[in-house]
């Protein structure tokens, strides 16, 4: 079996960034609101972008194209990883230990791979680090986040906005339809109870483009193969 080892780092990091856009501007509610015929403007406040603090954690392909995007929109933007991007600090992004850009950061977004050492990087220790009312976007690996410490941290409204595409238990729920079906997973009905929740079934990948790259991949790995040629990678 091969593995697409790249495909689209854009999509995964714009995706992550509408999810931040989506959850500040309370996007979902206003929509519903229009539909009703409900023209007010109570509880869609949100923030200006400019002049805010975002964390990155994790700043391999993926995380790259987030933090410039973030500085695209005149963001500080605060990165820690193990091996620092010297193009990444050449236009303005500072790496930090974990903590304190834990402490610094308006916008918390998680771009890492799930390691032995990065399971649980949020959990209800790192969440009371977080700055009051701070988001936390997770389109990396669901494994990351200890998902029974975000409720109490939503309910107490020390963490402001939650956005996942990635769930730790997804393998039981993600691709299928189970609209008519009970959801049995009670830590992810809580937190879908929550109105600056937001949740999507691990699609950040899905564009045009990703799924070109990944059957161009896909052929170009077969091909390889049956030439006897090393491939993306070998599980």
């Amino acid at each position: 079996m091969v593995r697409v080892l790249a495909y689209s780092p854009h999509a995964v990091a714009e995706h992550a960034v509408a999810l931040i856009l989506t959850l500040n501007r309370r996007l979902p509610r206003a929509s519903n609101r229009t539909r009703d015929g409900d023209f007010s403007l109570h509880g869609l406040t949100g923030f200006d972008l400019n002049g805010k603090t975002v964390g990155v954690i994790g700043t391999g392909q993926i995380g790259q194209v987030f933090a410039r995007i973030m500085r695209g929109f005149s963001c500080t933007v605060l990165a820690s990883d193990p091996y620092p991007n010297e193009q990444l600090q050449a236009v303005g992004v500072q790496y930090v230990a974990v903590e304190t850009l834990l402490a610094s950061a308006d916008i918390v977004s998680l771009h890492c791979p799930l390691t032995p050492e990065t399971r649980y990087i949020i959990d209800r220790n790192s969440l009371s680090h977080m700055k009051r009312g701070a988001m936390l976007i997770n389109t990396s690996r669901g494994g990351l986040v200890a998902t029974a410490d975000l409720i109490d941290s939503l309910k107490n409204g020390s963490l402001g906005y939650l956005g996942l595409d990635v769930y730790e238990e997804e393998a039981a729920l993600f691709f299928a339809d189970r609209s008519d079906e009970p959801l049995q997973d009670d830590i992810l009905a809580r937190l879908l109870s929550f109105p600056n929740v937001i949740v999507t079934a691990h699609q950040a990948f899905l564009t045009q483009e990703a799924l070109t790259a990944i059957a161009q991949t896909t052929l170009d790995n077969i091909l390889a193969w049956q030439q006897g040629q090393p491939v993306n990678c070998v599980l």
